[in-house]
């Protein structure tokens, strides 16, 4: 009986043990008032003279605790040798608690402390902006996320990734070092668990953004990570939820699981429609890097009481800063570049072009059109293309069957890779002709035995098989063979090229500058761009649609007689009686002049402006 009651004081005092530091703290307590209330006990039982010099009961009680939380107290101490043995041992007694107590307080600390290293206490924000996972995207989305809280007087973005809170912001830190006023948030815990999910406060949430982690099978988590999010019980208002599959394939399945209220894109669909509309217009891929930035122009909804009832044409000119590229109707539908004689209703708003929302100014006066300088010349008639596809990749067939959408009949695409694609053995082409040409796009020979000088246009691609950073290694040497190649032929073809990482795009731009379509860097502008307004998403989608109306970098003599002076709003009345929209223009001279390359977007419509032979207009058109 008695080793049974043993066993359960043992059971008992080990559960207390369990509970962390401040168990230990209450224990070491206890001992200090049990020696103290021993010691004081014996002092007033056995020690009346020294008791009574002392202050009687309360003044021992006090003596004795002093001495246990101080050994240097009994220096002063006299009185009869019981006393000051008994004195002696309550602070030895001490020495011991103390010494166990400061030890247990310094290891509970350290404890707490690397707990709220890892990242793992729940966070109290509201309004903030939620990225689920962890990629190499995510440094551009907080970077774009950054420039656009600009203006915001603060403002709060958390990551929630499988990995270590501290390598997260050092990491952070060093590749984005002034986040401005925007405070960056990191968690450690997995997005795939509900329960790590509610560290980061996703119902006080303004947006929630998921990113594909690497690997082959990032779409899975993509998906899982939406399912979770759309079968939870939301608080308060649901936030904006956006995300992107990297394969077609997944696209149904990641928008069944999203639900009605999150929006998926298409980053496959959406980098090969890039890459078709890049590969004929020098240029464009600068174009679209802009307006999907924070940087520079963007586009905004903007309401004008002063234009209802006048029509879409009225509005270009109609402002001092900014520049319409369409409307936005009451009933939620988007026109880009629609007709000119598109009345603006009371509710519609417009869909701008500018540096920012707060930067839109109505002109007090419409801007002076010198209509001699306008020209009358049309279009010269398009020609059959001859593109040039080096490299195969899983996207490879899609850019085909785009591109036939696109050329004019009798146009040719050659394929130029180790090994001839089985894909497109029976494919049905309407506009093109597809040939193959055995190619190692590293070697220089095999490049030349190509002859490119038969080409418009070259396609690069990056092998999707390997290690992406390898890729873009290759990649950067057969650019470089076709660079030299060009210089030697006399500039016959432009060339665009396919990247994973945007440092590499910044190395290759060193000699000259070429479009590079770097498709993540592509869908994180894009996926920041939505979760600050995911209405844009319609513009973007008719943008970048072969269907649709397209950014086009149109020959300058198209619009303005070469040489004569005139200034923008008369290159946007020429583009108005084509049915198209400038939006700005590219001056051949700083084609190769970083950061835009000669890309003008929403200039000045009153400052005098020449355009040469060479030069292209930015517009929007249906073709």
């Amino acid at each position: 009986m008695r080793k049974r009651l043993r066993e359960r004081l043992r059971y008992w005092f080990d559960g207390t043990m369990d509970r962390g530091t401040p168990a230990l703290i209450g224990w070491l307590g206890l001992a200090s008032l049990a020696l103290i209330t021993l010691v004081s006990g014996v002092v007033v039982a056995f020690a009346h003279k020294d008791t009574e010099d002392n202050g009687g009961w309360p003044g021992i009680v006090w003596m004795s605790l002093l001495r246990t939380l101080d050994p240097g107290t009994m220096g002063g101490d006299t009185g009869r040798p019981l006393f000051l043995i008994l004195m002696l041992t309550v602070t030895i007694g001490g020495i011991f608690i103390v010494s166990a107590l400061i030890g247990v307080m310094t290891t509970g600390l350290e404890a707490r402390i690397q707990q709220l290293r890892k990242g793992t206490s729940r966070l109290i924000e509201h309004g903030h902006t939620i990225v689920l996972g962890w990629s190499e995207q995510v440094f551009t989305v907080i970077a774009e996320l950054v420039e656009a809280n600009q203006s915001e007087r603060r403002s709060c973005v958390v990551i929630l990734a499988d990995r270590d809170k501290v390598d997260m912001e050092d990491e952070i830190r060093r590749r984005i070092p002034d986040t401005g006023k925007t405070r960056v948030i990191c968690r450690s815990g997995n997005p795939l668990q509900r329960g790590d999910l509610e560290l980061v406060s996703p119902d006080s949430a303004k947006a929630i953004m998921v990113l594909s982690p690497i690997g082959d099978d990032s779409d899975i988590d993509v998906i899982k990570s939406l399912l979770l999010l759309n079968g939870r019980t939301w608080t308060g208002r649901r936030p904006n939820v956006v995300a992107a599959v990297q394969s077609s394939a997944n696209l149904a399945a990641a928008r069944l699981a999203a639900g009605d209220s999150a929006l998926v894109i298409d980053a496959d669909d959406i980098a090969v429609g890039l890459i078709v509309q890049s590969h004929r217009q020098s240029g464009l891929s600068t174009v679209f890097n802009e307006l999907l930035s924070f940087i520079g122009n963007e586009i905004y909804p903007w309401h004008e009481p002063a234009l209802v009832g006048a029509t879409y044409g009225e509005s270009l000119n109609a402002f001092e800063l900014g520049v319409p590229i369409g409307l936005h109707s009451a009933d939620g539908e988007v026109l880009v570049n629609p007709a000119m004689d598109t009345v603006i209703g009371r509710e519609d708003r417009l869909l701008m072009v500018a540096e920012d929302d707060l930067l839109i100014k109505a002109a007090a006066a419409r801007p002076r059109i010198v209509r001699p300088a306008m020209a009358t010349a049309a279009d010269r008639p398009p020609l059959p293309d001859r593109t040039l596809l080096i490299g195969w990749n899983s996207r490879a067939e899609k850019i085909i069957a785009q591109l036939d959408l696109l050329v004019k009949p009798g146009s040719v695409v050659d394929i130029a890779a180790p090994r001839p694609p089985r894909e497109e053995a029976n494919r049905e082409l309407t506009n093109l002709t597809v040939g193959f040409k055995y190619c190692e796009p590293t070697r220089r020979p095999s490049l030349e035995a190509l002859g490119l000088d038969g080409y418009r246009h070259i396609v690069v691609l990056t092998d999707d098989g390997i290690d992406p950073g390898r890729a873009d290694d290759r990649t950067l040497v057969t650019l470089l063979h076709l660079r030299d190649i060009e210089i030697q032929l006399g500039d016959p073809y432009s060339i665009v090229t396919e990247m994973h990482d945007d440092a590499n795009r910044e190395v290759a731009q060193v000699t000259k500058a070429d479009d590079f379509i770097v498709s993540t860097k592509v869908i994180s502008l894009l996926l920041t761009q939505l979760t600050e307004n995911r209405h844009l998403y319609a513009v973007f989608a008719d943008l970048f649609d072969p269907q649709g109306s397209e950014i086009y970098l149109k020959p300058a003599p198209s619009y303005l007689i070469p040489g004569e002076e005139a200034n923008f709003a008369t290159v946007i009345e020429a583009a108005a009686q084509r049915g198209e929209t400038a939006i700005g223009y590219r001056l051949a001279r700083q084609s190769d002049a970083p950061p835009l390359y000669g890309v003008h977007l929403n200039p000045s419509k009153t400052a005098p402006l020449t355009l040469e032979e060479g030069d292209t207009v930015v517009v929007l058109a249906e073709d």
